[in-house]
């Protein structure tokens, strides 16, 4: 008896174990593409929103969703490869992917699974149809993004004695480069500050830029809206601190790293509502019928410790309007 029993309990745990197994595989995947960070743990706040925003909508990672991460960085010569590995691997939605490049190479690579994608104007780079009816596999959130370089750099401005030289860090490649340029030399013109551009497309040209910023007696930094500019915010955040070069960035991300202020959207809500949309994809909502939500919400956040550690008063003025301040 004892050992007919014993069979019976082995026989309902092999029995078991493919049920259970099957239950595992039937978890829908979804294929998160990170941007800038090599590692998810430069993109805690952004994953932690984007966790969140599934948790609205009844999804929890390990329990009735799985999630394959992948890094994009500044890589993008890797799109083509990383995202046939998540196709090949069956995911259900791709998200988010958050620069104009990425999404390009996942329109190319998939017209059938669904994409969110957080950046610019998607209209503009030819993504969805409009803003209301994407009528494609594409939907996500349009932040304000190259249009912020002024302000930027009035914020930046506060912070330096008049007639101060600010350098702006570009990558000519950017195909957004150019108007960021001359929105970024009128609002100079009109602040009365002098403004040096300074090319940057692979990392020796860091070297080099930040060679000329000493040579110019720069007084501050802008850096411009860029993948690579900003997948290089370690060493360009390093190189600022050598010289004492109080600078202004783009996105969270850089200001996570060590930077001392930043100005731009709220990527850290945009992520959240990432979360919403794939979870109700996952529910059998068509991104086509999604309309592509708009960002308005933009974050100034200053970092007091960087601020000594650079030498660096930063206004009354200015802390007042800040949403953060590190202390």
């Amino acid at each position: 008896m004892i050992r007919r029993r014993t069979f019976i309990t082995l026989l309902g745990g092999a029995a078991a174990w493919p049920l259970a197994a099957r239950a595992q595989q039937r978890l829908p995947v979804i294929g998160y593409l990170g941007g800038y960070g090599a590692a998810p743990g430069n993109s805690q706040s952004n994953l932690a929103a984007f966790r969140k925003g599934l948790a609205e909508i009844g999804y929890a990672e390990g329990r009735n969703v799985a999630i394959e991460y992948r890094w994009v960085a500044d890589q993008n010569d890797q799109l083509p490869a990383m995202l046939r590995d998540l196709i090949n691997r069956g995911v259900a939605v791709l998200a988010p992917i958050t620069s104009t490049a990425a999404a390009l190479a996942a329109k190319a690579a998939t017209q059938t699974i669904p994409i969110f994608r957080i950046g610019g104007d998607p209209v503009a780079a030819g993504l969805v149809a409009t803003l209301n009816q994407p009528g494609s596999n594409i939907t996500g959130v349009t932040t304000i993004g190259v249009e912020l370089g002024p302000k930027r750099l009035q914020v930046l401005r506060e912070l330096l004695p008049a007639g101060a030289t600010i350098a702006l860090l570009s990558n000519p490649s950017n195909a957004n480069a150019a108007s960021e340029t001359r929105e970024i030399q009128a609002a100079a013109q009109v602040l009365g500050v002098r403004l040096l551009v300074l090319d940057a497309a692979s990392a020796s040209d860091l070297e080099v830029a930040f060679a000329r910023i000493a040579q110019q007696d720069v007084a501050g930094l802008l850096t411009a809206a860029d993948p690579f500019v900003i997948a290089q915010s370690n060493q360009i955040i390093a190189l600022a601190a050598r010289r004492a070069i109080p600078a202004v960035y783009s996105t969270r991300f850089q200001y996570d790293a060590g930077g001392l202020i930043y100005y731009g959207s709220d990527s850290v809500d945009g992520h959240r509502v990432a979360g919403t949309y794939v979870g109700r994809i996952l529910n059998g909502e068509k991104p086509a019928d999604l309309p592509v939500q708009r960002s308005t919400k933009v974050e100034l956040a200053i970092n007091l410790k960087i601020a000594k550690i650079l030498g660096v008063t930063i206004p009354l003025s200015l802390l007042g309007r800040a949403d953060e301040v590190i202390e």
